[in-house]
């Protein structure tokens, strides 16, 4: 599998396993892939069962495959303050890019969302998550993305985080949402990790790059389509955190 990036430059024909050919059609390029689209967005029902908080902010840490759309979703929503991109699961000295590729470090590619609970409850973010963000169903990676870096896994941050996320998906299951069950785990939060920062606000420094085009910018035109409510035009990026 290619690597997203090769030492912070972009791999514009070959990225994150998507092939990609080049073909002159009435004298200009057109690209034919190898691999096929995402999964469509899966509208889910709304979580029986959330936490009541009267918090200011709270944190989410959610895997689902590639962290670029992820973070780009979720940078969407309407009380969401910040998404960093990053690694879970493993340990500290390990949380590296290239470490974590080799899929031996017990980390998932994932995303750490500060939020206010008072404007979007954990359990709507889960109902995101389930249905926009990833494909809970894949098992061993999401799309053209393989391995255990790319694993659909919920990290609570507390029991009562664990018990809605646990709670939401056997009510996802016992519904029959999906025409598979679940491959959603829900692990012990070791941690979480903020990945380089050429990783950060990717889809939205990148809008031109095949995968980001073809896998990633779909799930932001899902979310304004099945949470209108929950959509906001304009993303909270790290860079405008860190300015």
């Amino acid at each position: 599998m290619a690597d997203k990036q090769q030492h912070g430059r972009r791999v514009p024909v070959f990225a994150r396993g998507v092939f990609v050919t080049l073909a002159l059609v009435g004298g200009g390029l057109t690209l034919a892939l190898d691999e096929p689209a995402a999964q469509e967005a899966k509208p889910v029902p709304r979580v029986l069962h959330d936490i009541a908080s009267t918090e200011t902010s709270q944190t989410a840490v959610l895997a689902g495959g590639c962290f670029w759309g992820v973070q780009a979703v979720f940078q969407h929503v309407v009380g969401v303050a910040g998404v960093r991109a990053g690694y879970a699961g493993g340990s500290a000295e390990r949380a590296t890019y290239e470490q974590t590729e080799t899929g031996t470090t017990g980390h998932a590619e994932a995303v750490e969302i500060t939020y206010d609970p008072r404007q979007v409850s954990y359990g709507r973010l889960l109902e995101i998550y389930f249905s926009v963000a990833h494909d809970p169903t894949q098992v061993g990676g999401q799309g053209p993305d393989r391995g255990p870096q790319y694993r659909s896994a919920i990290f609570p941050r507390d029991e009562k985080q664990a018990k809605v996320a646990s709670g939401y998906i056997a009510q996802l299951n016992a519904a029959g949402v999906f025409s598979r069950p679940i491959a959603t785990t829900i692990e012990q939060a070791k941690g979480f990790y903020q990945a380089e920062a050429y990783h950060q606000d990717y889809v939205y420094n990148n809008p031109g790059q095949p995968y980001v085009v073809i896998y990633e910018q779909p799930k932001i035109g899902a979310l304004r389509h099945l949470f209108p409510s929950l959509y906001r035009e304009k993303p909270v990026l790290v860079a405008d955190s860190a300015s």
